[in-house]
């Protein structure tokens, strides 16, 4: 079995009794990055055999560990945070586990993106999520597409980008179009604010911008109208 294993994206406490149990039972755990799991594995006393699982060496190891799993082996992989194969290394072990009808099952745990989603105070019932845009090629032509969408958008963005893509949307989508930024989530200085492009812009340019961002965006307006 392949266990995909969700990890908290702030508070440690954020994770399950039985997520906690998996990570005991499984023969090794796979993962982004050792050395953050390893202080979630010594603040939980866990001690199961760590391996490196990332961007970098995932397509050459996919094959190798799904035919751990089909020889025995019980695998779990996580991410830095949250859920492995949203916005993470995970897709291309789970298609070669799947590809060798290897069980495959995701427990359910943290996602940065849902919390954001749902306090935002924009509509929830239909959504589009983009995770990161392309640094350059195809950028532009992706915002215009996200622009024209009837429905809720998301996407994730790095501190230091956050600024130049609240510029890019506000460019798009319009200053005033209704969005939400979200950082920090579940840690003590965590910040959900809902504004217009516009003012959001003029907010997180005053301040030091620190953690994964979630920028939530609200639907076009009219679409049948538009130009």
């Amino acid at each position: 079995m392949l266990y995909l294993i969700p990890t908290p994206i702030g508070n440690l406490e954020d994770i399950t009794l039985r997520a906690l149990r998996i990570l005991k039972e499984v023969n090794v755990i796979y993962a982004e990055d050792t050395r953050t799991t390893r202080f979630l594995l010594d603040h939980y006393e866990i001690k199961t055999p760590l391996r490196s699982f990332h961007a970098h060496n995932e397509h050459n190891l996919a094959e190798k560990i799904a035919d751990e799993i089909g020889a025995g082996m019980e695998v779990g992989l996580v991410s830095d945070a949250g859920t492995p194969g949203i916005s993470d290394p995970g897709f291309l072990l789970v298609r070669a586990c799947v590809q060798k009808n290897i069980p495959v099952t995701c427990l359910p745990g943290a996602t940065a993106f849902v919390p954001v989603l749902v306090a935002s105070g924009l509509p929830t019932d239909t959504f589009h999520f983009d995770g990161f845009l392309p640094h350059k090629k195809g950028r532009q032509t992706r915002l215009r597409y996200l622009a024209t969408l009837p429905h809720t958008f998301i996407l994730y963005e790095s501190p230091f980008r956050l600024i130049k893509c609240l510029e890019e949307l506000a460019s798009v989508c319009g200053e005033d179009r209704l969005a939400c930024v979200g950082r920090e989530i579940s840690k003590k200085f965590e910040e959900i604010k809902t504004a217009s492009l516009a003012d959001l812009k003029q907010h997180f340019s005053q301040k030091e911008v620190k953690g994964e961002i979630v920028v939530v965006v609200s639907g076009l307006p009219n679409p049948k109208n538009a130009k």
